[in-house]
């Protein structure tokens, strides 16, 4: 997983940008049609209530692997090879929904 304002790197492989919310400073032209996966952010309402308080980590990364675990859009990527990179344009990537998408796609694919 990276910020999505990062350097390309020919290893990041398959790159996904995975915010419900288009990052600003960003053209949509740069990204092809189906690298962003907003069907894999946080809901709505689980992104408001956590606004990336640190305190709320925890609560939140049990909330959003709630979400995770009824969304059958994860299929195509547990059952995918090569590597993926989650790109997010958050600032705290270590407590951010990449993070815990990263850690819930590692537990089902065995990475």
């Amino acid at each position: 997983m990276k910020r999505i304002y990062e350097e390309v790197d020919p290893a990041d492989g398959t790159r996904l940008l995975i915010d419900g919310i288009w990052p600003r400073g960003v053209a949509r032209s740069e990204f092809l049609d189906d690298a962003w996966r907003p069907d894999l952010a946080p809901s709505r309402e689980l992104r408001q209530w956590y606004k990336h308080e640190p305190e709320l980590f925890e609560k939140f990364r049990t909330r959003y692997r709630a979400e995770l675990a009824a969304n059958d859009g994860l299929k195509d990527l547990t059952s995918g090879s090569g590597r993926l990179t989650l790109l997010t344009a958050t600032r705290q990537v270590e407590i951010s929904h990449a993070a815990v998408l990263c850690e819930y796609l590692r537990e089902r694919t065995g990475v």
